[in-house]
This record gives structure tokens, C-alpha cells and sequence, in this order.
């Protein structure tokens, strides 16, 4: 690695000095407490999601969430998306043929790449990351984005910030988060844990894929296993939205996908309550079970010619298939049925 990882750190740490922003200053210290509370990087697995290039513009940007656990839920994610572009946003018969053969091509491939209307979408593969130190993974920390409304009944979530979200290794970003991205180019798996065709797709991924792009903070309930912390339920874009889930799931989620009689039912919601009132919790005790709020970092490593594909080693449950009716292409009706 040369030296400019040095001089791109030393530029930031002046123009911070320049800047004299209060909030950033806030955000670097916030940083640096992190490092130092939870110092090691627990690799809690692969995500994908979908991202298209436009050759207006050439920028590669996130169509979907990157939070899928397999690649074809990713290229079904496509499929769909441009379905029901052809279905709802043309007139255009050329136009919607083009959509339709796209489409087409995932019912019958598991491929990672299309190209439609001079747009080049891309099935892309990331890594999900938590900090850890002696007490667990990471919480949220206090200068990570709430909600100004935080809903418990009505659910209003916060629109996830992936979509539309820029691909670019070389954005500006904070110091801390300029030497964790600098860090993690030479990030790969190691060790018997991993089967060995998987170390081997990660050690040729930081040779093909030498850059590292960041994507937004996440947060998720992670409930103690032993020495380990498993993850329950999706990604969430605020800590809030976590904690909702994990209330949610206290209250309604649980007791009816596990039948919880109803002594346990009364049990978990009075529990639920009580984290409800607590407001900011980041940690919850229920019976013999803990679970926390995660802070999660997400990663994608960028070559020459873009964002990471899957890896041969990443594995699909199963393959393509059809997934809408039939649709004429001249008049965009649609052949239930079919």
C-alpha cells in the first residue's frame, strides 16, 4: 500500500482543524470513545442488494437495501422492481418490451448484471460488520441519528437511507471514518470457521476489489448466546426503529409465532412496557435472555469496474423463477394465469 492513505488522513485532520465545526468535532469524539470502548471487528456476515449505473452520469447507486441474505432475493428484488416498471410507468410498447426481456432473462438466470434502457443494474455484495469489546457489540452511540417523533403504536419508520444512496469509496467522510474505511481494504476472512473456498473468494476480492465504499450505520436486536450475539430480525436505519422491533416483537411477534401461553403472554408485555418507558434503552433483560441494540457498519468493496458481485462461494437456498403473470408487451395488459 503506498502512502496516500497517510496524506488523504493528514488532509482531513486539517480541514477539520480549519473547519472548527462543533458537530463534527462531536461526531470524531464520539468516534474515537468507540475505538477505544469496543476496539475489535466482529464479521457478522454477507448482505446484497441491487445497484444501477446510469450512463448519464456513470455513478453507481443503491436501488435497494443492502440487507438481503442471499443473491437471488436480490435479483427476485430486480425482477419485481422492473415488472412493475413496464406495468405502471410506460406507455411506451419499445420501452416496456425492453423492461419485459430484462425481466425475462431473472426468470430463467441467475445472473448478476442487466442492462435496460442505458441503466446497468447490479445484483452487489457487502459485509455486515459490528464493533465488540468486552461487554459485546457495540451500542448505538449518543450522536447517531433519532427519529424527532418516536413511534411505538403507529408504526412510522424511517425511510431506509440505502436507496438512492451514492457508491463511492472516495466521498468525504469523518477522520474515524476515513481510517476504518483506509483499515479494511485489506479486510478478509480468515480462519477454520470459514470453509476454505470462501477465504479464497475473499483473498482474490481484495486483490479485484481493493476499494472499500461505506454505507449508512444500520442498528438490530442482537439477543447473548453464550459467549456470542445473535442477530433477530432485519436491519433498522434508526436505533429507534430497532427498539420498536424488539418491542414489537415482545408484545405481538413472539407470542403468536411461538404460542406463548398466557401467563408468559402478560409476562412479556408488562416487560415491554416497561422497556417502552425507558425510552432510549439499549438493553433488555427478559427472563434468562439479554438482548441489545446493535450498531451495525456496512461495507462494500469497489474495483475498477464497480461495486463487488457475489462470490462464487455465496450460496442461494434457490434459483430463479417466475414470479408475475404473463404481459403483452404492444398494450401492457396483463394475463393473469399465465
Amino acid at each position: 500500500m503506498s502512502d496516500d492513505w497517510k496524506l488523504r488522513l493528514e488532509r482531513m485532520k486539517r480541514d477539520l482543524v480549519i473547519s472548527g465545526d462543533p458537530v463534527a468535532w462531536v461526531s470524531e469524539a464520539d468516534a474515537v470513545q468507540a475505538s477505544l470502548r469496543y476496539p475489535s471487528l466482529a464479521v457478522r456476515g454477507a448482505l446484497f442488494g441491487v445497484a444501477v449505473q446510469r450512463k448519464a452520469d456513470g455513478v453507481w447507486r443503491m436501488v435497494t437495501p443492502l440487507q438481503d441474505g442471499m443473491p437471488q432475493i436480490s435479483r427476485a428484488g430486480l425482477n419485481s422492481k422492473l415488472w412493475f416498471r413496464a406495468k405502471d410507468d410506460t406507455d411506451d410498447p419499445g420501452v416496456r418490451r425492453e423492461l419485459l426481456a430484462a425481466v425475462a432473462v431473472l426468470e430463467r438466470e441467475a445472473v448478476d448484471e442487466v442492462e435496460v434502457l442505458d441503466e446497468r443494474y447490479r445484483i452487489v455484495r457487502g459485509d455486515e460488520l459490528a464493533r465488540s469489546g468486552p461487554d459485546g457489540l457495540e451500542p448505538p452511540r449518543p450522536t447517531d441519528v433519532e427519529p424527532l417523533e418516536r413511534y411505538w403504536d403507529d408504526r412510522q419508520p424511517a425511510d431506509s437511507p440505502d436507496v438512492g444512496f451514492v457508491l463511492d469509496p472516495f466521498r468525504e467522510r469523518g477522520l474515524m471514518s476515513e481510517a476504518l474505511r483506509l483499515g479494511l481494504r485489506s479486510f478478509e476472512y480468515a480462519g477454520k470457521r470459514y470453509p476454505a473456498a470462501v477465504r479464497e473468494d475473499s483473498r482474490r476480492a481484495v486483490v479485484r476489489h481493493p476499494e472499500i465504499a461505506l454505507m449508512p450505520v444500520t442498528f438490530g436486536v442482537v439477543e447473548r448466546t453464550g459467549d456470542t450475539w445473535r442477530p433477530e430480525g432485519a436491519l433498522m436505519p434508526t436505533p429507534h426503529d430497532a427498539r420498536w422491533f424488539l418491542y414489537d416483537a415482545l408484545v405481538r411477534i413472539w407470542p403468536l409465532l411461538h404460542k406463548y401461553g398466557e401467563t408468559k403472554r402478560e409476562r412479556y408485555a408488562r416487560i415491554a412496557e416497561k422497556y417502552r418507558a425507558a425510552g432510549r434503552a439499549d438493553e433488555l433483560k427478559v427472563d434468562d435472555r439479554l438482548f441489545r441494540i446493535c450498531r451495525v457498519e456496512r461495507i462494500v468493496r469497489f474495483g475498477p469496474d464497480g461495486p463487488e458481485k457475489p462470490r462464487p462461494s455465496d450460496v442461494d437456498d434457490y434459483g430463479p423463477m417466475k414470479m408475475h403473470p404473463s404481459m403483452d408487451a404492444m398494450t401492457g395488459e396483463v394475463h393473469h394465469g399465465e
